[in-house]
């Protein structure tokens, strides 16, 4: 967190604010304890800023008796939350590289996606970032991030759209310059009931 951030009074404070601003009375039973949870809750939401992305990737194992096909990791559910309503996106991301002499360990993998997801964020964005800290750490032959996810600020406001989904991908590498490379880990993805197209 920067240093500048308020402490846990103001923050409480503001929550307080935002009840009397709902029209409500945060001294009432019901709501006493609210503003302290809500920022409990902020904290486990928004813990990706006091973590960092790259140290997660840094511890690499090199003795892989040369494999180098593709590896996927699929279905790593997120919870996330727009930086423009706040609202919840809830979803999933497929991750797939191919190692040039090294690889991770595959909980990394699911703890890169949360790093970035416990931030305020747009999909696209968060797209970027996972496959390009992936890249830029690991310097695999090859990157690709899928990520599908329901937004809240559409399905439960404005426009009220439920059901809909935003698929967003980045490839790097072999993954961007061979076509082949790509339909094959967008096949895996469609074996393992991923809802991506070609």
């Amino acid at each position: 967190m920067a240093s500048t951030a308020p402490s846990r009074e103001e923050a409480e404070n503001a929550v307080r604010t935002l009840i009397r601003w709902a029209g409500d009375d945060p001294e009432r039973e019901g709501l006493v304890d609210t503003p302290a949870r809500v920022v409990r809750a902020y904290e486990e939401f928004f813990a990706g800023y006091t973590s960092d992305p790259v140290g997660v990737l840094e511890r690499t194992f090199s003795e892989v008796e040369g494999y180098d096909e593709m590896i996927v990791m699929n279905d790593i559910r997120f919870e996330s939350h727009c930086e423009h309503h706040m609202a919840p996106i809830i979803g999933k991301a497929h991750i797939g590289y191919i190692p040039d002499r090294r690889v991770v360990g595959i909980s990394k993998l699911a703890r890169l996606v949360d790093i970035y997801a416990k931030r305020l964020q747009i999909q696209e964005k968060m797209t970027v970032q996972i496959a390009d800290t992936l890249h830029d750490v690991l310097q695999p032959q090859g990157v690709a991030v899928v990520i599908e996810a329901s937004h809240q600020c559409m399905t439960t406001r404005g426009i009220h759209k439920p059901g809909a989904s935003l698929v967003t991908s980045r490839m790097l590498g072999t993954f961007r310059k061979n076509p082949a490379t790509r339909r094959e880990f967008l096949r895996i993805l469609r074996l393992s009931g991923a809802s991506v197209a070609d």
